[in-house]
């Protein structure tokens, strides 16, 4: 009698020889594994074979496919780590503003010894700086004056016709007389909130909201309600249910794709309800997209704008973290607020700044813009994967960590026994920025957070600062 054959199949070996290099930690989170093609021509086999093992990874959640750029390794099982809790905000009397641990915190990117994971820029490696300076030359030689002039108030024209054709994407239908330029997203917000608000106004926002947007609110006068917000899905939809109709609101600020900073994203079912909500009770709803195009998935999402019909949306969103911070080109598309808008443009600017308008117009016509941000989003995803990889090892058990479906930022709860102020002062003696919670809140919350940046090139003095990071947390346990 013939013995029976138990050699597993071809396939499944490989499989097995590239899961114990990932379990091995020779292929980390967020590698790239060699194509199909490369890895049928290196090991001798067929097509089927290889690509049937990268299948069986697949099914194991050991790699992962990314659109038009190949297979990657996930995040180990034993390495996945909680998500942070829905945060619960309890109003004080007397909000707590952090304006000179802000101001600290931006002070340090002056140090260039200091590893700023605390700031959201993306490093000056991931930006087309070659492409930009050959766009300004032919900016100033193609505009009338070599773009010395005034733009008109409501902002460069060829630059919002693109601005809309890029829009489509998402499911917007606008023109060029739908959108008015602005000096980056923090001013579209800012003309949006005194169109639609007065001094001791109260505004609805997300907790915890960006700290920018905190004071800002503070400088105009305006009382903030923080809600519940879930590290994933975004701002939970019965609490803005009660506020609004418990509370006399004037507007609503949500960062609705990879919020800064926990990096929820809303689904699209909770986008359409937060207009329905916001149309009911007659709410106007501030929009920051500004992360909306650093996506990780296969399609870019939606917005609450794309299910606007009322006009009660205004739609804020720039260049700033996708393609060059300096150039200061963002703009807004106000709905039934754009004469307001206009107006107040025209008392604070009048005129966007020309040359660099024009320039990030040839960039979306040219289709440069997308060439970037297609390899910008892949570097992005990886650093985030080699980031939460590096806080599953050298952080202490028990730590939780947002799961970002794109954007910067990794908001991370620690112990409760750790301050993560106190944390800073530690950090900073060892060239280590990091962003304490306290900074995203104006309440007596968030003490044990921090929100860390994963827009630094990924490299093995990076890993070696999250380890000492971890060490430092592990002795105030």
């Amino acid at each position: 009698m013939r013995k029976q054959h138990t050699e597993p199949f071809l396939y499944m070996q490989i499989a097995a020889r590239i899961e114990k290099q990932i379990t091995d930690e020779v292929l980390r989170a967020g590698d790239k594994l060699p194509s199909i093609r490369t890895l049928c021509r290196e090991l001798g086999h067929n097509m089927s074979t290889v690509t049937q093992a990268y299948y069986e990874l697949e099914s194991r959640s050991l790699i992962e496919t990314r659109p038009r750029s190949g297979y990657y390794v996930c995040l180990p099982p034993k390495k996945r780590m909680a998500v942070p809790n829905t945060s619960k905000p309890i109003s004080l009397q007397k909000p707590r503003h952090q304006d000179d641990l802000i101001t600290r915190v931006h002070k340090d990117s002056t140090d260039p010894e200091i590893t700023l994971l605390s700031l959201g820029v993306p490093d000056v490696s991931l930006l087309p700086i070659a492409k930009l300076n050959k766009a300004l030359i032919h900016a100033t030689r193609s505009l009338p004056g070599s773009g010395t002039a005034y733009d008109q108030v409501q902002g460069n024209e060829k630059l919002r016709r693109e601005i809309a054709k890029w829009s489509f994407s998402w499911g917007a239908s606008f023109n060029e007389d739908d959108l008015i330029t602005t000096s980056g997203c923090m001013n579209a917000v800012s003309y949006c909130l005194q169109a639609l608000t007065k001094p001791g106004d109260t505004i609805a926002i997300e907790s915890p909201a960006y700290f920018g947007i905190l004071q800002l609110t503070k400088s105009l006068g305006l009382n903030v309600l923080e809600l519940p917000t879930n590290p994933i899905t975004g701002i939970e939809l019965d609490t803005l249910k009660k506020a609004l109709s418990s509370n006399n609101i004037s507007a609503c600020i949500l960062v609705s794709n990879f919020n800064n900073p926990c990096g929820s994203s809303m689904p699209d079912e909770h986008k359409k309800e937060v207009v329905k909500l916001l149309q009911h009770f007659n709410v106007p709803l501030i929009e920051d997209d500004i992360y909306g195009d650093l996506y990780f998935g296969s399609n870019r999402p939606s917005t609450c704008k794309t299910f606007d019909e009322s006009g009660l949306v205004l739609y804020c969103n720039s260049i700033s973290k996708t393609l060059a911070p300096g150039y200061r080109v963002g703009w807004v598309a106000p709905g039934i607020f754009k004469e307001q808008i206009i107006r107040l443009k025209l008392n604070h600017s009048i005129s966007s700044t020309t040359i660099t308008s024009e320039v990030v117009a040839d960039f979306l016509k040219n289709g440069r813009y997308e060439n970037h941000l297609r390899k910008m989003r892949q570097t992005l995803y990886n650093n985030s994967m080699k980031y939460i990889s590096a806080i599953a090892s050298h952080f202490p058990e028990g730590t939780c960590v947002s799961q970002p479906l794109g954007g910067y930022f990794l908001w991370i709860e620690l112990d409760r026994k750790v301050n993560t102020l106190e944390l800073y002062e530690t950090a900073i003696k060892h060239k280590i920025s990091i962003a304490p919670g306290k900074m995203f809140t104006l309440q007596d919350q968030f003490d044990n957070c921090l929100r860390l940046s994963f827009g630094l090139q990924w490299t093995d003095e990076i890993e070696k600062k999250i380890k000492l990071l971890g060490t430092l947390i592990k002795a105030k346990i």
